[in-house]
């Protein structure tokens, strides 16, 4: 097996920053050594990869996100994203359950780890959807190949809103393996759509959109997934919370404590109801971006250890799709390539720690879905690694775009840092803006 010193690096990992270098034998992470190495541990090696002054962490676990496929190819696809997903330093995800047709059979779900090992050049994991009529079907999954259920208590297509109450107590109540939510009210967003129509007609500008999907409408459906949770020990996990009201729902304690945790998206983080009027349809996703306060009681969340994952929720749409008035235009956008590199200017900016970006994006998705031997800088786990120049910025341009959507919310924008290497299961599939256009990526398996 090839043996990889990746030598002088500044190793950011478990609360830690020290400088040393790391090796790689095979797929998995064989020495971590501080200091300097010695001749014979450089003579025994088959490369040495020289990184003084970069940082080295573990690969970015992406606990949301959507490929598009099947059914939705035109857009994006397992292979297209996963390539995005190895240039922003993402080694493995988790993806969503609405796509063509949706994933709430097993064998939907079959399809797409089939699909996986064929095209992924990162690590993947599969939601099974809940609908109405699947309770049969959710309690059929093996926990140590699924990382979780996924419920739609708000707005979706087909038969995925869960809004029949029996159903979700028979949910919450039966299935043991994660819980995650999208959580609005459907009721009050139809409501806020109609008296906004009725005062302003049907031409609305994107500005409405956090009216329309308001803070009420995230709290109320929040507020019943946790009471409902909590009710049966269910293990739930909040996806892309969005306003500060809901984070009273949760608590400010160790993660292996809780069964109730939340999950931020960096857009919520990096971008708030004043950034409308320049972006545009660029930022609407759902939930929406909403004020100030928000975004700014969100990172205090994430700092102070109430919220417990940063992800992307990385819904690619075609261009076409983003244009037109708040009611038309899709909610949703092409993330999980800028998604290191926004958390990183994050860290310039004075907003948060590099410790603590690492503790949300690798080893607290690892830790709350139990995944295996993945998340950390540790001898004898895989090697998903990536390795940052943080003096270098990175412009992004069309040309270096890897979604096959071709756009981004962060065109022509300029990060303080790059992504320069990354390495899935021990393979340098990234590097210097070169994508390994070949399927690397493993199953991911959890502890049950």
């Amino acid at each position: 097996m090839k043996r990889i010193w990746i030598k002088d690096v500044v190793i950011i990992n478990e609360n830690r920053e020290f400088r040393g270098s790391v090796l790689i034998q095979g797929d998995k992470i064989e020495q971590i050594h501080e200091g300097d190495l010695s001749d014979r541990m450089i003579n025994a090696a088959d490369e040495i990869i020289e990184a003084p002054g970069k940082w080295l962490i573990p690969g970015v676990i992406d606990d949301q996100v959507h490929f598009r496929e099947p059914g939705l190819t035109y857009k994006a696809d397992i292979h297209s994203e996963s390539m995005a997903a190895a240039a922003g330093g993402v080694t493995s995800y988790m993806e969503m359950p609405n796509t063509v047709p949706q994933t709430t059979t097993i064998d939907t779900l079959e399809w797409k780890f089939e699909r996986a090992a064929r095209t992924s050049v990162v690590n993947y994991s599969f939601y099974i959807g809940a609908n109405n009529d699947n309770l049969a079907e959710l309690k059929k999954i093996n926990p140590k190949r699924i990382c979780g259920v996924k419920v739609f208590m708000g707005s979706s297509t087909g038969n995925m809103l869960v809004n029949n109450t029996r159903t979700l107590e028979n949910i919450f109540k039966e299935v043991s393996s994660v819980i995650a939510v999208h959580c609005e009210k459907e009721e009050i967003i139809k409501a806020n759509r109609e008296m906004y129509v009725s005062r302003f007609g049907e031409d609305l500008p994107v500005m409405f959109h956090p009216l329309i999907r308001s803070a009420e409408s995230c709290y109320a459906s929040s507020a019943q997934a946790v009471e409902l949770a909590s009710k049966y020990n269910t293990r739930l996990h909040i996806l892309h919370l969005s306003t500060a009201k809901e984070l009273s729902l949760l608590e400010d304690k160790p993660l292996s404590e809780k069964r109730i945790t939340g999950e931020v998206c960096v857009h919520h983080l990096f971008f708030d109801d004043n950034d409308y009027a320049q972006y545009g349809n660029l930022i609407k996703w759902n939930p929406s971006i909403k004020t100030m306060a928000d975004r700014l009681a969100l990172m205090k969340a994430v700092r102070g250890n109430r919220i417990d994952v940063i992800a992307t929720d990385h819904a690619p749409h075609l261009w076409s799709e983003k244009q037109g008035s708040c009611l038309k235009a899709a909610s949703g956008g092409p993330l999980i390539q800028h998604s290191l590199l926004t958390m990183i200017d994050k860290f310039y900016r004075g907003e948060i720690s590099m410790t603590k970006v690492i503790e949300k994006m690798c080893h607290a998705p690892a830790e709350l879905f139990r995944v295996q031997k993945r998340g950390y800088i540790r001898e004898g786990y895989y090697a998903d690694l990536v390795l940052v120049d943080p003096q270098k910025k990175y412009t992004v341009t069309r040309e270096n775009i890897l979604s096959k959507c071709g756009w981004s919310p962060f065109y022509g924008y300029t990060f303080p840092a790059t992504i320069e290497t990354t390495f899935v299961n021990g393979v340098k599939v990234y590097d210097k803006g070169i994508v390994k256009d070949e399927n690397c990526g493993c199953e991911l398996s959890f502890e049950a």
